[in-house]
């Protein structure tokens, strides 16, 4: 373990400025990040309904990520607000250990973020009943060979919504592997470990452990949306059916590589990490436009964070103080009732609580750092 957080010290030595001198501190300044986050919060506390939930009762995904959102801006556990969304999400809990609503189809997905939120909530041990059975039904979902899936299919190591007859994709692994991170999961658990056999192929780069008709088409490094089904992109594809990258999914792809145990001498990070530094922005999901922006937001920030880096250092050798450019971008489009909202509708970013959310979620790793 020690020799894995150097290495990250050591890539991010190489990614950032030589030395941060002693008068330069990093991030935004501390209390517009605290104004930002009290108004986002305060604006969730006024569009939550009677019964706890945020956008729909039946959807405990949208609620388990602004309930999520809520406790990273600062929101105590015994807030009233929380509390009662923290009973609304348990309403969802079934008999087979899941948390979702069962017309969605979305078991796995919901099951994850209220795991995500439960685990942040769980004081005094309150949780720990429900987290447990929660975690062994996500392990159950994962791709496998509980369900006769051999290592050699696309599918493997990927968990999906959660449907029956559902296919895997990056997005829903990542939610998969942070439940399974916030309830205890390390880098050389197994499931961890599968997970890393279908995020490699979701990756546009050939290796050993890509071997995908996708792998060699585009070759840059990125990441896109799934490998199996025929594959998906939500970029498009190629015209010769490549896969292309995108920026959430490269963001997502790399942060999940590196708790899956990754150091910066793997091919695959250095890769990915190649292209985050010729697309490095904040105010666009690269490949996408404004195209779920607020979720590339948030991803965006658990990888650099992730990564230990304080100033990154684009393909330009620009460098840039990343906590600093999101916040303060995030800072100029909030809203005056303190929401953050998305023009572009698609992912649901149009609703201000989803949006709003996400933005919370990515300003928690906004934090200033003192002079060093």
């Amino acid at each position: 373990m020690r020799q894995h957080m150097w290495n990250w010290v050591v890539v991010a030595t190489i990614l950032c400025t030589t030395a941060i001198h002693a008068a330069d501190a990093v991030g935004p300044d501390a209390a517009a990040l605290k104004a930002a986050r009290q108004k986002g919060a305060a604006f969730l506390k006024t569009s939550q309904s009677e019964d706890g939930s945020w956008t729909s009762s039946e959807a405990p995904g949208v609620t388990g990520l602004v309930t999520f959102g809520m406790l990273a801006a600062g929101s105590p556990v015994d807030d009233p607000n929380v509390v009662k969304a923290l009973k609304h999400l348990e309403t969802f809990v079934q008999p087979d250990g899941g948390i979702y609503f069962p017309k969605s189809h979305h078991a796995n997905y919901e099951t994850s973020i209220c795991v995500m939120v439960f685990a942040g909530a769980n004081k005094a041990g309150k949780y720990d009943s429900l987290l447990a059975k929660a975690d062994k039904y996500l392990r159950g979902l994962q791709w496998d060979e509980s369900e006769k899936t051999d290592k050699s299919d696309v599918k493997f190591g990927g968990a999906g919504y959660g449907r029956t007859g559902d296919r895997p994709d990056l997005s829903n692994t990542v939610f998969f592997l942070e439940a399974l991170q916030a309830t205890g999961a390390k880098k050389d658990d197994p499931a961890v470990q599968k997970a890393l056999v279908f995020l490699s192929r979701c990756q546009n780069l050939e290796t050993e452990n890509n071997t995908t008709p996708f792998a060699s088409k585009v070759n840059d490094g990125g990441f896109y949306y799934t490998p199996a089904a025929g594959g998906t992109s939500q970029a498009g594809n190629n015209p010769d059916g490549g896969l292309r990258s995108y920026g959430s999914m490269t963001y997502a792809g790399l942060k999940s590589m590196i708790f899956a145990g990754l150091t910066p001498e793997d091919e695959r990070v250095k890769a990915a990490t190649t292209w985050i530094k010729k697309f490095y922005t904040v105010t666009e999901n690269p490949g996408m436009g404004q195209q779920g922006v607020y979720y590339y937001l948030q991803m965006f920030a658990k990888a650099l964070s992730t990564m230990n880096i304080d100033q990154f250092e684009d393909a330009a050798g620009k460098k840039h103080d990343w906590r600093k450019e999101l916040a303060e971008h995030l800072f100029s489009v909030q809203q005056p009732n303190g929401s953050w909202v998305n023009t572009n509708a698609r992912w649901m970013e149009g609703d201000p609580n989803l949006s709003t959310a996400y933005s919370l979620m990515a300003l928690k790793y906004c934090d200033p750092k003192p002079d060093k």
